[in-house]
């Protein structure tokens, strides 16, 4: 075999290494963890930082890639039939095609991208530094080539507009959160937070909020004695108090500071001027999502705010422990007064107060239930009933069955619900 021959064989064997080399580029830099990239590099990997500026410019970086591959692919294959024409006349074409299929298959891409997709991270920061040359080099060649294709692209209507879909972003975080797959109660929890953090931005306080019902207030108007009482007997820090009508909320009163005036005029209780105590009322509205009020609190150092609907009437307070429980669940210490809320049942249905919002239950069970237009389950069960059930009443609703247990007036305050295999027929009464 002549030396000709031999160095045209050892050409292609380099050529199908340098095929390996971008196979195995464009899967290791696109199947890189991105969070990962970010990480090392704020913590001052060069290379990791190498690997983001690649990827901030993809049209570039997957341009250089199918143009050195198509490259050493096309040599490659050309020098081969040139060989095994020489060696087998005519036929070699077909030798060629055949030979060059098998190993561009195999050592150009199917062992490099098994390679680089196992291993995407380690091997994106190897080959950053020598990826970005190749890059600069062919920069101009990839100019000229993306100006021509663009230009043919736009004759069939393609549009190049460079904005990301912030929404689909978002999914893609919360199908990674899914892949946080995990058995027992830890991990559902862990997916639960995390999931929760991204939902911030798309609940209103109105969902977590404690409504007009339940709040602990303080008629102002009272002796100072008898506030003082009250409030001791609160279990709450930071009361509400109120002047000729409850929606009139004249200020808010924080316990430490009632009980430090408590302090200094100690035997002259009516002494105390409660307006001075208490600090002014801060009034949000309802449609005030969770994110931009966990944002106000830690602008105004503040952990309680007054919600009022758009007539101004007061609808409930929010607080910070809320908006935080809405992200890591129940907060209860020893001085909170812990509802009944849930009670297990023999048959495998639960007992649930009415006032227990659906967006728990969906993360305490695992549960699908809508919370887009109510908050708690009793609301739930007025919104798709389109009526104040009675007591004895059964709704089937979204493959559950609601039993009403208790009604007081128009409140609805405790449900059986449970699990039904199948529905009689979907959003039916019986």
């Amino acid at each position: 075999m002549e030396i000709a021959t031999l160095a045209t064989i050892g050409g292609i064997a380099v050529l199908l290494i340098l095929s390996g080399f971008f196979s195995s580029s464009e899967t290791a830099l696109t199947a890189a963890s991105r969070p990962r990239m970010h990480q090392m590099e704020a913590k001052g990997n060069r290379r990791a930082g190498l690997v983001n500026r690649l990827r901030e410019d993809q049209d570039h970086m997957i341009g250089t890639i199918l143009l050195g591959n198509n490259l050493v692919n096309i040599l490659a294959s050309a020098l081969a039939t040139s060989v095994l024409i020489s060696l087998f006349g005519e036929t070699g074409v077909i030798y060629a095609t055949i030979a060059m299929t098998l190993l561009v298959l195999i050592f150009g891409e199917i062992l490099p991208k098994t390679y680089a997709f196992r291993n995407a991270d380690r091997l994106a920061l190897t080959i950053a530094p020598t990826f970005l040359l190749l890059v600069r080099l062919l920069g101009p060649v990839m100019s000229a080539i993306q100006y021509f294709t663009r230009g043919a692209q736009r004759v069939f209507g393609v549009n190049f507009d460079d904005n990301r879909d912030w929404s689909a972003t978002m999914e893609e975080l919360r199908g990674a959160i899914e892949l946080h797959r995990g058995r027992g109660a830890i991990a559902r929890h862990e997916r639960a937070m995390l999931h929760s953090i991204l939902d911030l931005a798309d609940v209103d306080v109105e969902m977590v909020m404690q409504h007009r019902r339940e709040i602990f207030m303080i008629d102002a108007s009272l002796p100072t004695s008898q506030i003082v009482e009250e409030a001791l007997v609160s279990p709450f820090t930071r009361i509400p108090l109120w002047r000729d009508s409850p929606d009139n909320i004249v200020g808010v009163m924080h316990a430490k500071g009632m009980l430090r005036e408590v302090h200094a005029h100690t035997g002259d209780m009516d002494a105390l001027d409660i307006d001075n105590i208490a600090t002014p009322p801060w009034f949000i509205p309802e449609s005030t999502t969770l994110l931009d009020q966990l944002n106000a609190f830690r602008r105004r150092r503040e952990h309680f705010a007054l919600v009022v609907d758009e007539y101004g009437a007061l609808m409930g307070v929010v607080t910070l422990e809320d908006i935080l429980e809405e992200i890591v669940g129940d907060i209860s210490d020893e001085h909170d007064v812990v509802p009944i809320g849930v009670r297990p049942q023999r048959d495998g249905s639960y007992l649930i107060a009415g006032s227990v919002t659906v967006r728990d239950l969906n993360r305490r069970f695992g549960w699908d239930l809508p919370d887009q237009d109510v908050a708690t389950l009793a609301g739930l069960i007025i919104h798709e009933a389109k009526v104040i059930p009675n007591v004895g009443q059964i709704f089937h609703f979204h493959g559950f069955r609601f039993e009403i247990v208790r009604r007081q007036r128009n409140r609805i305050t405790s449900i059986r619900l449970g699990k039904v295999e199948a529905a009689p027929n979907e959003n039916s009464a019986e």
